[in-house]
Formats: C-alpha cells, structure tokens, sequence
C-alpha cells in the first residue's frame, strides 16, 4: 500500500536581509512526512531546523518554494484560510508551554476550541478523553502555577491535540524539563502517535529524544544532509 503524505515541500528556500546582505537560512529543501510517522529534525544550533519547523506549520512564509498540508497548498492560502488550517490540521508544542497563567488546565486545553467558534459544551466528552490521555483528570482544576514543568507541557499536549489535528508540530518539547521527566513527555508523544495515530514532527537537540520516533531528518548549514529511516530504538513500556 502506498504511504500518504500529509506534508510535502519542494525547493524551499528561506531567506532574510541583513543590510546588504542575504542570508540563506534554508536552502531547497524538497521533503516528505508521511502519514502516521514520528520524525525528528536534527541539527547543530542555527542549522535552519527550528525555521523547517515554523514553515512547515504555516507559522512563518517561505521565501520561495512549495508548501503542501494534507495537499493544500500554503503559498497560495487567504490568511483567514491559514489560520483555520493551523487550528483544525495542526496542533503546536512549544518548549516554554505557553500557557495562560490565570487560566485552569481544562480552560488552557479548550482554547483551539473558543478560537475556533465552537461551543465547549461539545466538547466536554473529548476534553475528558484528553485528560485522561495525558494523565492530568485529577488536576483538571489546577493553574499553571499549581503544576510542575513536565505537567505544563502535558497541559500544551492536550490543547495541541483538542481539535484532533492530523499532525503535531513540537519545538524541542522536552529543551526546558530535566531528564526524567523529559524521557515521561517522549513516552507520551510515542503513545500519543501509536494509538492516536497522529503524524509527529519534533525539532531536537538529542540524540535520545529521536530514537523515540521512526524517522531522522539530519539538517546542516540550511539543508538536508541525510534521512534516516526506522530508527526506532526506544519502546513503549505498554
């Protein structure tokens, strides 16, 4: 059966000025994820893998290039169209969280909802599905202030996952949390692509952290230096 991708890009360039200059920050990047994969995009600090990130997720624009999510093409979407494809198709982790301080956990985690237009009364099976999930129920009530550094980020998990995206985008998800608790997010995000099926992509420094995928995309100097594929060494404990 042939795999489906769900995001293609070919001869992505991203470029900026500085004075006189232009700088290449990614340079004709042609790449395929494919549906139900976990990848990892690896690469020395100022490789251009964070930027691949941002530009996959529609987060920032290309300075020449295709992108296509799910066989949309990005380059050629309204900004209102955007927005909706970046709520409904993608879900976004972030390393520092990016939580609302004075809001609980259920209400950080019903956001994608509320900007969506939805009404939350709709949602209330799913979010329940959810918390469970992430293994937050009992603190459903907490603000971030109340939880640890590992339970904030479940808290981003959660709301990444609330419209029920095909494809997650994280940021170095575990770069602000210690080891332990870096290795519990790893099995989650593992859980979470095995048995929710979702499509993952991770920008990461370690090594580690990748083997919890299938797929290593190895960035140097703007482009793509190899793909390694099933890679998987790591596990679940299930």
């Amino acid at each position: 059966m042939e795999r489906e991708v769900v995001i293609e890009t070919e001869n992505l360039w991203k470029s900026y000025d500085l004075g006189t200059q232009k700088v290449d920050v990614l340079k004709d990047i042609s790449l395929q994820i494919y549906k139900g994969g976990f990848y990892s995009i690896m690469g020395p600090s100022g490789s251009g893998k964070s930027t691949l990130l941002y530009l996959l997720g529609g987060l920032d624009k290309p300075s020449q290039g295709s992108i296509k999510v799910n066989g949309k093409e990005l380059m050629v979407m309204k900004d209102k169209d955007s927005s909706i494809m970046r709520r409904r198709d993608i879900g976004f982790v972030f390393q520092f969280y990016n939580l609302i301080p004075n809001l609980s956990v259920e209400e950080n985690i019903l956001l994608p909802v509320l900007l969506d237009g939805q009404k939350v009364k709709k949602h209330k099976e799913r979010l329940d599905e959810i918390l469970e999930i992430v293994g937050l129920a009992e603190r459903r009530k907490y603000t971030p202030r109340e939880l640890s550094g590992g339970q904030q980020q479940r808290v981003a998990i959660a709301r990444a996952l609330m419209n029920n995206p095909d494809i997650i985008l994280a940021d170095e998800p575990i770069g602000n949390l210690d080891s332990k608790t870096g290795t519990e997010i790893m099995l989650l995000l593992q859980k979470i692509n095995r048995e929710e099926g979702k499509t993952i992509v991770q920008v990461t420094h370690s090594r580690e952290s990748a083997n919890y995928g299938t797929d290593l995309i190895m960035v140097k100097d703007g482009e793509i230096s190899h793909i390694e594929e099933n890679i998987q060494s790591v596990q679940i404990a299930l």
